[in-house]
């Protein structure tokens, strides 16, 4: 799946360029859009060199000039240490500029979406899952509330979604998100907010979707229609070069998907027929050397991850990080070693040594760097703010800190008395359930050292059944497990299992037998993993929805209260 998450990669730059035109277009300053112009080509030409000091410098300017306001200043810097690879920097300054517009997002829609939508991508990124969600979950609120929402941030943020629904193997949520982006493009496409290729990314976002649940043939259906989108833009004369990468793209996509689908021929003849025109970027040189390694064909996938290396090389200089040594370097070992060329996969590993040591300097480098540059910046805010009214802000601070003091040793007192009743409570609680388990673990083995003659027929199947669910496999653990299937796997007869189940422990039904070997398997994961509790109820064989009902019901405590209890 490595193509369709670098063309993901792709999808998501594509719309970060979209809404980013946008965003330098609008200065909100009627009376200064002459010089704002001519600022913004100076920032835009920064951007472009990745020069920070210059784009910190223009954006300064036009902050003290008026044109932009505090948050759309630090948007601007967001955008410009995105551009530089400074990335905690970046997400700083998206979260500031989005929490600033968050008072009121009506004043400008725009920038309000698109420093949200960046935000909530860093935080993915960098594999915050659970926060990029609440972003997201957010804005896709206001979107619902507001007509004024841009459309094409919508999309963003729907595209976004479904990938992090993708990660989390929810696939029919990922269809779901990835239809509705979709809709969102088309509304923006057809209310001329968006050029017409717009089409063409929704298109190929679902496509690669399709592709990671295993529906090729969905897929190369959407792929289809990625090509109309191109098509109708070509037809209306946009950006040629823009046009002639996408067809290279969607063809490299489509003899991916035939050849992982068996149609071996006919994507090689796919692969052949793309002119080398089409490749015109890293990107279209990675997608074509990650075909070429499905193909079996190493020695020229080689020659395009060398492509990609030496373009990288003319524009990044001699920066090395990780990310680098991951998806540059280390693809293009492996093709040199299945092509055989083994001498000069001894020449890069020796060159990816050396990047190690270079790329652990440099992100010790550039953290210490980004760290200082963050405090900095507080330290700037808290120096203005402390000129503009320090007499009234040491009162203010002087009475809240004291009013923060008693609230804080209230609460906590609170807290701790709380806590101590909740803790003795529950370690009451733990202490008859480990009882319980002794119990029912104590008759089980006394149970299977009985002889087999003085066992009743209910006795013996029910003593198979307990050797059933202790074994390795964890049976139990699978939803679709019931009386039914217990019988099959046991080889007899349901109601039998039923009375087997019923007379051995007290009247309990199967269902119940059941989740009682969910639930110890449940505390067990608890107790022995960080897991999160959703991801522990479904490897236990428990849906989201009753796990935590079953639980406290059995245990008396919430699953997280169980945690806390045996941790202690």
């Amino acid at each position: 799946m490595k193509d369709s998450l670098e063309m993901r990669k792709i999808i998501h730059l594509f719309l970060l360029c979209a809404v980013l035109l946008p965003v330098m277009g609008c200065t909100g300053n009627k009376d200064a859009d002459a010089p704002a112009h001519l600022s913004e080509d100076k920032f835009s030409e920064a951007l472009d060199t990745r020069n920070i000091e210059r784009i910190l410098h223009v954006v300064d300017s036009l902050e003290q000039a008026g044109v932009y306001t505090s948050p759309q200043a630090d948007l601007m810097r967001a955008i410009g240490y995105d551009r530089c690879w400074q990335m905690r920097l970046a997400e700083h300054f998206y979260k500031k500029s989005y929490e600033a517009y968050c008072a009121a997002p009506a004043q400008d829609w725009y920038r309000y979406a698109d420093s949200g939508y960046r935000w909530a991508y860093l935080r993915f990124a960098r594999g915050d899952t659970q926060g990029s969600l609440s972003v997201i979950t957010e804005l896709l609120q206001q979107a619902k509330e507001s007509e004024a929402f841009p459309a094409i941030v919508e999309a963003s943020l729907l595209m976004l979604m479904s990938d992090i629904h993708l990660q989390l193997h929810q696939f029919d949520e990922a269809q779901i998100s990835g239809e509705k982006a979709y809709e969102a493009v088309q509304r923006s496409v057809q209310n001329g907010n968006q050029s017409s290729w717009d089409i063409a990314w929704g298109c190929m976002h679902m496509a690669l979707i399709h592709h990671q649940t295993g529906d090729i043939e969905g897929a190369l259906a959407w792929l289809d229609r990625c090509a109309e989108g191109i098509a109708l833009a070509e037809e209306k004369h946009e950006d040629s070069l823009v046009i002639e990468e996408w067809k290279g793209h969607i063809a490299l996509q489509r003899a991916t998907f035939l050849h992982e689908s068996g149609c071996a021929a006919e994507a090689a003849a796919i692969y052949a027929a793309i002119p080398r025109s089409r490749l015109m970027e890293p990107n279209g040189y990675t997608a074509a050397a990650d075909y070429l390694m499905a193909a079996g064909r190493y020695d020229e996938a080689a020659y395009w991850y060398e492509q990609v290396d030496s373009t990288y090389r003319a524009t990044d200089g001699a920066k090395m990080t990780f990310d680098i040594i991951a998806t540059r370097l280390s693809p293009r070992y492996t093709a040199y070693r299945k092509a055989g060329r083994n001498a000069d996969a001894l020449i890069l590993a020796d060159s990816v040594s050396a990047a190690i040591d270079s790329a652990l300097t440099w992100q010790k480098q550039n953290d210490a760097a980004e760290l200082a540059v963050i405090y900095q910046t507080h330290e700037k805010e808290l120096a203005l703010n402390d000129a503009r009214s320090e007499t009234r802000i040491h009162r203010l601070l002087l009475v809240a800190a004291l009013l923060v003091i008693l609230l804080i040793g209230y609460l906590f007192w609170r807290a701790r008395q709380y806590n101590k009743v909740l803790l003795d409570k529950n370690r009451r609680l733990m202490a008859d359930i480990e009882q319980r388990e002794q119990e029912r673990q104590l008759a089980i083995e006394q149970l299977k050292a009985e002889p087999e003659t003085n066992l009743t027929a209910n006795q013996q199947l029910f003593r198979r059944i307990c050797d059933l669910m202790d074994g390795p496999d964890h049976i139990y653990t699978d939803t679709d497990l019931d009386r039914n299937r217990l019988a099959q796997l046991l080889g007899t007869n349901e109601h039998y299992v039923t009375d087997a189940i019923s007379t051995c422990t007290k009247g309990k039904n199967v269902n119940s037998f059941l989740n009682e070997y969910r639930l110890r398997y449940a505390a067990h994961l608890l107790a022995s993993t960080t897991d999160a509790v959703t991801i522990i109820a479904e490897l236990s064989g428990f849906s989201r929805s009753s796990f935590f009902r079953v639980f406290s019901d059995a245990y008396g405590m919430s699953p997280s209260e169980y945690r806390r209890v045996v941790g202690k």
